[in-house]
């Protein structure tokens, strides 16, 4: 590749004596319609850009765009469309070298030495990753996106580029293969638009809407065209009537205002259609007006005085400057009834709020002189950027991370208050679980219950409007695996998830160095070798052998049943052995010939207080007083089966030295589920009598089968239910027995067929 500063060895179609001479005009043009932006940057800023193009156009020397253009022509519009946010110079120097790492072949280091560590940074952030790296395109995007979404949360300036690349790409869609048009379209109106929708780029995002639909529904987009421009020209005269009735006004209130009217995006007017199933005749609040006014307080007066000469419509009043979006756009919104009964929607906000409302977190470099433009967009941008890199840490898997992303880009919320009346702004749907992790992580990780304007309600609740949230936290309250089926943030769902991996690992590490310990004593060793200097030359000897990269990772492999605990503790007493430790004979016999001497591994007490490391089967659904045994299962911990299942003495046929001895604990520490099968007579209340006998008998009932609904004497009800242990169910099934109208009542079993 040339460098920026010699000329191209040969003669090539991008070079301008081989170049016809009208392109060679295009591309000088072009780079002197970006020259002529560069007015706020100073004279060494202005020299860096002017390098980074001479470098990106040798880079792209000979690429032509579908359109015949220079490639060159892409990333000058690119940077034009960042001086219109007026970014600083590292930001446009990113822009025209943006393809160049990707494209050209230009290395990281190169970029570094050249134009510094802050201006590759931004490159590498906006370069998507080797394809070949990846299994499936679908991996490839998302993994290209969390590289993006995250070099963006360290640096905003990664998505104005990213997003001024996507419009002009849009832009000059034409150009693409028709193929093509369907999945950019799609990924720039589920991806980039709500990003930029996020960030408050109000602009880029009407546009990327109204591209995309454009080229994903041409016929449509080209229809509703033409009905926007009739209905523009039948009704020019109503609205410059209403623009003439609104200036008088406030020429009358002596209130400095500018008025400019304001269209709705054709992708919103058919997406209200198809949601809504209206005509095009139905959609009435095409037209609008944004009213610019000195202060806060202006934008109060002037909506008095809107409704003095037209009728607000009810329940269209919207307050978005006490109440901000989650965004961080404030306005006025109101609805009127205007001449011959057309609505029309004003705005009224103040000229920083337009410049955050138009410009979002690009506001920051727009105009540094509102400072509190300044400040609004930054603290709305940095926001919602820190949550991309808290989700990052809990979650490594890229389509992943990006799932949790998505669910953040709904630009829907709902405004929430905590008990010290702080406004939160929360996803609509969000639930009380999303309120407590949207406060704190602990907060979330403990909550217990919750209270919602006084009034006790469950975690799952959803939000609405105005609510005022109370979450009770208790010490010994953690995640529940539940709680992913109703959270709606990405950060409660990834906090969520990293919690019961870790809960799983470090249980699965406990039972392990359990079965270990058992397992080494069985061979007349007392206890595992300390990790001090000597026993960590031991340890390594043994992960040499197992493969495994450190301690906690064996002993989790033992207790997920990947790793046989007999077989690691032979091997650890082999080498203690060598180092001249003796087993002891007397422990050795009395922990081989025990009780259970049929089982391989020593014995594990179970008080169903496990969580993850502990499964209790549902084929046979052991209760406390029942003779189990346990099975170590390859990669899903210890599930617990009633010796006399049939998927258990299967299992111990084929596969006998991954059952190890399994006993209930003298104090257990909550009720386990069970089958009944229940006979009954046909007949009026018979289900609420059986449920009266269960609750007699302090008995939760978790779910009930009626089986088919057919018209016959006798009816088979199937309840699973929640009791302490085999005793407690007995007391359950004679109460059941002696209820009127039940025939038979037992217990599901697991040994084809069912016992009383």
């Amino acid at each position: 590749m040339s460098s920026a500063t010699s000329p191209p060895s040969q003669a090539s179609p991008r070079h301008p004596k081989a170049m016809a001479p009208a392109a060679a005009n295009a591309a000088a043009a072009s780079f002197a319609v970006l020259e002529a932006q560069l007015g706020y940057l100073n004279e060494a800023e202005t020299t860096m850009v002017r390098k980074a193009y001479k470098f990106a156009d040798e880079a792209h020397l000979g690429q032509m765009r579908k359109s015949g253009e220079p490639y060159i022509t892409h990333p000058i519009a690119v940077a034009v469309l960042c001086t219109e946010w007026k970014l600083d110079a590292q930001a446009l120097a990113a822009a025209l070298l943006h393809d160049a790492m990707e494209d050209c072949g230009v290395t990281k280091p190169e970029l570094i030495q050249r134009f510094g560590s802050p201006v590759a940074e931004l490159v590498d952030g906006l370069t998507k990753l080797d394809k070949l790296e990846f299994n499936t395109r679908e991996e490839n995007q998302a993994e290209s996106f969390r590289k993006m979404l995250l070099a963006m949360a360290r640096d905003v300036r990664v998505i104005l580029i990213k997003l001024a690349d996507r419009t002009h790409n849009m832009r000059t869609m034409s150009d693409m293969p028709r193929s093509k048009w369907g999945r950019i379209a799609s990924e720039t109106l589920e991806i980039y638009a709500p990003i930029a929708h996020r960030l408050g780029l109000n602009q880029i995002y009407r546009e990327l809407q109204d591209l995309s639909f454009k080229h994903l529904l041409p016929w449509r987009y080209a229809v509703l065209t033409k009905a926007v421009a009739r209905a523009r020209n039948r009704r020019r005269d109503l609205i410059q009537k209403v623009k003439s009735d609104v200036e008088a006004v406030f020429v009358h209130a002596k209130l400095d205002v500018r008025i400019s009217g304001r269209e709705k995006t054709l992708c919103s007017i058919y997406k209200k259609m198809d949601e809504k199933h209206l005509s095009f005749a139905q959609v009435t609040d095409i037209y609008g007006f944004r009213i610019i006014v000195p202060s806060v307080i202006d934008c109060y007066t002037a909506l008095g005085w809107l409704h003095q000469i037209y009728k607000p419509v009810p329940g269209k009043f919207k307050d978005h400057i006490a109440i901000a979006k989650v965004n961080g756009y404030q306005s006025l919104h109101t609805t009127l009834v205007g001449p011959s009964g057309v609505n029309v929607e004003f705005q009224m906000r103040t000229e920083a709020m337009h410049l955050v409302a138009e410009s979002g977190v690009a506001a920051h470099w727009l105009y540094k002189e509102h400072a509190s433009a300044s400040a609004q967009s930054k603290r709305l941008g940095t926001q919602w950027l820190q949550s991309l890199l808290d989700i990052q840490t809990e979650t490594r898997d890229a389509a992943e991370f990006w799932d949790h992303v998505k669910v953040d880009l709904f630009p829907d919320a709902v405004y929430v208050f905590t008990p010290k009346s702080q406004i939160m702004a929360l996803p609509r749907g969000a639930t009380v679980v999303d309120f407590a992790y949207a406060i704190h992580s602990r907060v979330g990780d403990h909550a217990m219950a919750a209270r919602i304007n006084g009034d006790q309600v469950p975690l799952r609740t959803e939000l609405k409007n105005g609510d005022v949230i109370e979450v009770i936290t208790a010490p010994v309250s953690a995640p529940n695996p539940a709680w992913l089926g109703f959270v709606r943030t990405g950060r409660a769902r990834s906090k969520i998830r990293h919690h019961l991996k870790t809960m799983a690992q470090s249980e699965s590490v406990e039972l392990g160095e359990k079965l270990l310990t058992q397992s080494l004593r069985a061979e007349g060793i007392d206890k595992l070798p300390a990790d001090d200097a000597a026993g960590h030359v031991l340890w390594e000897k043994l992960l040499r052998f197992t493969g495994n990269r450190n301690q906690q990772d064996l002993l989790m492999d033992i207790g997920l049943g990947k790793r046989i605990a007999t077989i690691v503790a032979k091997r650890l007493a082999a080498l203690l052995s060598e180092l001249g430790q003796k087993p002891d004979a007397l422990l050795m016999t009395r922990e081989r010939f025990t009780a259970h001497e049929s089982i391989s591994q020593g014995t594990i007490t179970l008080d169903g207080n496990e969580n993850a490391s502990v499964v209790y089967s549902r084929c046979c659904r052991p209760l406390p007083g029942d003779d189990i045994v346990g099975y170590l299962g390859r990669g899903e911990g210890l599930a617990v089966h009633t010796r006399d299942c049939a998927i258990a003495k299967k299992l111990e046929h084929k596969d006998r030295e991954r059952f190890i001895g399994v006993e209930w604990s003298d104090e257990l520490q909550r009720n386990f589920e069970t089958v009944i099968n229940v006979t009954v007579i046909n007949g009026k209340g018979v289900l609420a009598r059986v449920a009266g006998a269960l609750a007699n008998c302090e008995t939760d009932i978790v779910h009930i089968d009626m089986g088919q609904e057919l018209p016959q004497d006798t009816a088979e009800l199937k309840f699973l239910i929640a009791v302490r242990d085999a005793a407690h169910l007995e007391q359950v099934l004679r109460q059941l027995k002696r209820t009127p109208s039940v025939i038979l009542a037992d217990r599901q079993t697991n040994k084809g067929n069912s016992a009383s």
